[in-house]
């Protein structure tokens, strides 16, 4: 496989009422297809989310939009846009990050989570703020060595802001 370059292809999601902002590193193919994060069927991402906070499957983009800022909780991405060889994080070259001044500027937030080392890693290059960070073990399949329950414990931090 080919290295290509890739943009991002949507925006953040937050609103005034955002607390928490969770970055992945860089949308998957899936994700970027979808236009809404975590699209790949095989990433625990929504999954974890609905078991930390007690409810039901999500399904839907409407319904994983409605509970992200239900719960108060910012999505988006460290990278705007890099070269990259399919979906893989190891791959990432030539980054260009993300400008996450909007969501500091409208929303609340008082703590920031990384879905994994990639994007804290992207992160803590490429960022300045005093906002305190969390590296959460990634939900992506290619973590495989961390069941979901396990996921889940330790995301259940989320619910401590």
């Amino acid at each position: 496989m080919e290295y290509a370059h890739a943009t991002h292809g949507f925006g953040p999601l937050y609103d005034a009422n955002s607390r928490i902002l969770i970055l992945g590193s860089f949308p998957s193919i899936k994700s970027r297809e979808q236009a809404f994060f975590y699209g790949h069927p095989q990433n625990r991402f929504w999954k974890v989310l609905a078991r930390v906070y007690e409810e039901e499957d999500l399904n839907s983009i409407e319904e994983k939009r409605a509970f992200a800022l239900r719960h108060r909780i910012a999505l988006y991405d460290s990278i705007e846009a890099c070269d990259i060889k399919g979906s893989s994080d190891s791959t990432i070259r030539n980054v260009e990050p993300a400008d996450l001044t909007p969501i500091f500027e409208t929303g609340q937030i008082c703590r920031i989570f990384t879905n994994g080392k990639r994007s804290a890693e992207m992160f803590e290059k490429y960022q300045t703020t005093q906002i305190p960070m969390i590296c959460l073990p990634s939900t992506s399949p290619a973590n495989a060595a961390w069941s979901l329950e396990r996921l889940v414990e330790a995301w259940k931090v989320l619910r401590t802001v």
